[in-house]
């Protein structure tokens, strides 16, 4: 699978994110404010995996249909990534 340029940004900007948090901690900021960036944090993270695995999946769905296979363990395989990454 091809890793596109937008899913390394993505991870980039939560990679800043988590920078800021840290900076947020040494700065002893209010908890709630330290909460609501580490669940913005976690919520980027799961939007990140899914792109992943909806990249993946495409990209295996494909292959598996040119080999003339069917494609449904790829799509269990898919699902089970979504659900192992919660």
């Amino acid at each position: 699978m091809e890793y596109t340029d937008s899913m390394k940004n993505r991870l980039r900007r939560i990679e800043g994110q988590v920078r800021g948090v840290i900076s947020m901690m040494e700065q002893n900021k209010d908890c709630r404010e330290v909460v609501t960036q580490l669940t913005a944090i976690r919520s980027a993270v799961d939007r990140a995996i899914g792109l992943v695995v909806a990249g993946n999946l495409e990209a295996c769905i494909r292959i598996e249909l040119e080999k003339g296979n069917d494609p449904d363990r790829v799509i269990k395989e898919a699902v089970d990534l979504l659900v192992k990454s919660r």
